[in-house]
């Protein structure tokens, strides 16, 4: 795994995509504080910025760091979810801005998944993490499901299992700083 987080490193410093495994589906990602990098994103993708992208960070204290006001509510949630869960909030900071939602607003995951938090922690950065897929196409099982499009324009495709254990979206919730919640997409 180690050879696999060196080369992530290597490309992710030079603005450039990965494809990679998450706890939930595979993933086009990018450093989530490099504007560019980010919109080599939504340009694979074909998708106008301003719908947010998730950013992935790989513990409390990186969360923290991007989000100054972390409410109760959201440790609690994280703490009770039985799957994978995405968490919206206001007021990021330290974030490409074209990776927020058009509110301002910032869809962040902590990651369960080990090799999405050690690639992160040797990073010291959130990561972009949005389906390899194209809008019109279904979300990819397997890495035989993943568009020969996508696969062309990314710069390192992760090798590891073809599979992902879960190969479904997280649940995303926006937790607004006066505790309000909305459920975006369970």
């Amino acid at each position: 795994m180690t050879e696999e987080i060196n080369k992530c490193l290597e490309v992710l410093k030079k603005g450039q995509l990965i494809l990679y495994p998450t706890e939930t589906i595979w993933a086009v990602g990018c450093d989530a504080t490099n504007e560019e990098a980010v919109k080599k994103v939504y340009d694979l993708k074909e998708q106008e910025p301003g719908n947010g992208l998730i950013c992935l960070v790989a513990n409390d204290a990186m969360l923290e760091r991007h989000i100054p006001e972390v409410p109760e509510l959201a440790y609690d949630l994280m703490d009770v979810s039985e799957s994978p869960i995405t968490l919206v909030y206001d007021n990021p900071k330290g974030i490409a801005s074209n990776a927020l939602a058009k509110d301002g607003s910032l869809a962040v995951r902590v990651v369960s998944d080990k090799f999405c938090r050690y690639l992160i922690n040797a990073y010291r950065k959130p990561l972009i993490a949005t389906s390899a897929r194209t809008s019109q196409n279904p979300i990819p099982k397997t890495t035989e499901d993943i568009e020969r499009s996508i696969l062309k324009e990314v710069d390192y495709v992760v090798p590891l299992p073809s599979k992902i254990s879960n190969g479904s979206r997280s649940s995303i919730i926006k937790i607004g700083n006066d505790s309000s919640v909305k459920i975006i997409r369970n």
